[in-house]
């Protein structure tokens, strides 16, 4: 392993407390270590302001928040105190973006921060590197055209995946699939892979005792040497359908890497070392993740099944035999947040829910409207506060776990 690479790895595990700095959180696999809770009538807003078009989730770290969002014609990178929502420092650059479907036109990707930097990825393809103290752009490049890059069906989505001194992004293009960028300077260090872009974000694992860049892209999951861009393992997974997209993240337990999407699909759980995966099970009938990752904690994933405008069901799976726990038809789409051990389920229709992990059964121990319908964004939470947006508003809640009143106390 070499020596930036070997930071990339300490710093993955030696997070400042109540930091989600980056999609899904600190290790990129929507868990976090704080415990929730809230009064009765729902948790307090401690503040909340108006925000543009965009898919993509808030960050935080140092006590910064990171929003990225459009406003008219311009791509939008704001910086606001986490704590009050005061707005520190923004940047600003054109964008033409259009959506061929009439969805949102905003950004999709939401931002990393790493090393005293933040890294945006527009709908565009606008690559941006901006320091996170000023506010000053330190570099940015428009790989769709650098790459040639083809429009996709929803724009480009992926987060910015950190890797010590690189920055690494499936792009798509023709021998520019997944791309390494110098992190200081925006210079290209590698490329690798013809795949086409999906809507994954790509997560780094140490898997048969070496570390890996996992891309889950229109094709498949892409194993490579983050140092090189040397392709390890490849496994196809995708539709046969064109109008299709793979979106959920690759998520790793252990040894065992869960691959889902949704369109006739499904999911396969393999097991990676140091040749080629070997499969250990696949089914559409399991766990179809439309856009949604799930969670994952001690032997059981926690997620959606279905496609987010047929009503999926929640569901609870047994990791290394598919097997289906529990299921609760038509819960309807949102995202999934593993917080202090508890599932923290944030719906589209803007209600906040609070549910043990548990493979037993699914019972729900609180609930709130936070927000007007649609929330699609993925919540960030941190320090006790859970900061969710809908396609107008970004509220800061507070969702500081109380102890219980001792015995006898009022």
């Amino acid at each position: 392993m070499s020596r930036h690479l070997a930071i990339a790895v300490l710093a993955a595990v030696s997070l400042p407390a109540g930091d989600w700095p980056q999609h899904l959180g600190p290790s990129r696999n929507g868990v976090s270590p704080e415990p929730v809770s809230w009064v009765a009538g729902g948790p307090a807003v401690v503040w909340k302001r108006e925000v543009g078009q965009g898919f993509a989730s808030p960050a935080v770290a140092q006590g910064k928040l990171i929003l990225f969002h459009r406003a008219g014609d311009k791509e939008v990178v704001e910086c606001l105190d986490a704590a009050t929502g005061k707005k520190l420092w923004s940047l600003e650059y054109p964008t033409a973006y259009r959506d061929d479907f009439g969805f949102d036109e905003g950004p999709r990707a939401t931002p990393t921060i790493a090393a005293g930097r933040v890294f945006t990825f527009g709908a565009e393809g606008m690559l941006h590197a901006i320091d996170l103290a000023t506010g000053k752009k330190l570099w940015s490049i428009q790989t769709h055209q650098k790459f040639g890059v083809r429009k996709g069906f929803f724009g480009a989505a992926g987060a910015p995946l950190v890797e010590g001194d690189r920055v690494i992004l499936n792009l798509g293009g023709s021998g520019a699939g997944i791309v390494a960028f110098d992190a200081q300077t925006g210079k290209t260090l590698w490329q690798a892979t013809n795949d086409e872009s999906g809507y994954s974000s790509g997560v780094a694992a140490i898997l048969g005792g070496v570390r890996h860049a996992l891309f889950f892209t229109r094709t498949g999951l892409t194993g490579l040497d983050p140092a090189n861009g040397t392709v390890r393992f490849r496994f196809p997974w995708r539709a046969r359908m064109s109008a299709s997209v793979n979106a959920a993240s690759p998520l790793v337990a252990g040894d065992l890497v869960f691959v889902s999407a949704s369109y006739g699909t499904g999911a396969a759980l393999l097991r990676v070392g140091d040749g080629s995966p070997k499969q250990l099970w696949s089914s559409d009938e399991v766990m179809s993740n439309h856009y949604a990752t799930c969670v994952y904690q001690d032997g059981f994933l926690y997620g959606y099944h279905g496609r987010q405008e047929e009503g999926p069901s929640l569901r609870c799976v047994d990791l290394k035999t598919g097997k289906v726990r529990w299921n609760v038809d038509r819960f309807l789409a949102g995202t999934v947040t593993l917080a202090g051990g508890q599932l923290l389920l944030m719906r589209e229709d803007g209600e906040l829910v609070l549910a043990p992990a548990s493979p037993e059964a699914f019972k729900p121990s609180a609930r709130a409207r936070v927000l007007p319908a649609t929330v699609r964004a993925y919540p960030a939470l941190a320090g006790g506060k859970l900061y969710v947006r809908n396609e107008k508003t970004l509220v800061c809640l507070d969702v500081h776990a109380r102890p219980a009143p001792a015995a006898g106390r009022q």
